[in-house]
């Protein structure tokens, strides 16, 4: 059973995964099974919030005490939403249609507790330098791409792709730091190094909610 130091993640992102433990804190990844579909003329920035917020949401209602975490990210280009790639193929035409281009991405995301939960969105423009076909095809063979909005990873192999990103950076990862930092704050809670604690309560203190083990 989780003890109160365990975050539950909401998802079964390997990158939101790790930016928690960049951050010191000790999590439960229990992906939630909402269907990630777009409403017929819905905004990326409402689409990805509202998805954040319905797979909290349904995690909380599970479990909820622990604090709940959600997300969910796409990319817009030219009024199109680049969503994971189904194929090989739709990989490949994805990051070739991203090529020597600016792009929009927007992550949502969603903190749940005691019943309440609270979302934002995070957002980030990515340059992309010009590469061919050929590099676009090599990269999808490598795996990385086939689990990420638009067919690449800032973090990994597909950061050769990257010339500029203006805002936020974690955005484009996938798990926005400053946005989970600031949600916490209205839940009534406090990002100190390695732990959550109540807002008004000392890192030591008996008002800590979360951390590492």
């Amino acid at each position: 059973m989780d003890g109160p130091e365990t975050i539950v993640l909401a998802s079964a992102s390997p990158r939101r995964a790790a930016a928690l433990r960049m951050l010191g804190l000790s999590i439960a990844v229990q992906p939630s099974e909402v269907e990630e579909v777009r409403e017929p003329g819905e905004a990326p920035r409402r689409y990805v919030e509202r998805l954040a917020r319905e797979k909290t949401a349904q995690v909380s209602r599970r479990r909820p005490l622990p604090l709940t975490v959600g997300g969910d990210t796409v990319v817009e280009l030219d009024g199109e939403v680049l969503e994971k790639p189904c194929s090989q193929a739709e990989a490949a035409e994805m990051l070739s249609a991203l090529s020597g281009r600016v792009h929009t991405v927007y992550t949502g995301m969603a903190l749940g507790r005691s019943g309440r939960v609270v979302s934002r969105v995070a957002v980030a423009r990515v340059s992309f330098r010009s590469f061919s076909r050929a590099w676009a095809e090599e990269y999808v063979a490598s795996g990385e791409p086939m689990d990420k909005a638009a067919a690449y990873g800032i973090q990994g192999l597909g950061s050769a792709l990257v010339e500029r990103v203006e805002g936020d950076y974690y955005a484009v990862v996938g798990f926005s730091v400053i946005a989970f930092v600031e949600l916490l704050t209205e839940l009534g809670l406090d990002y100190r190094p390695g732990r959550i604690v109540v807002a008004d309560a000392t890192t030591h203190g008996p008002g800590a909610v979360t951390g590492a083990p």
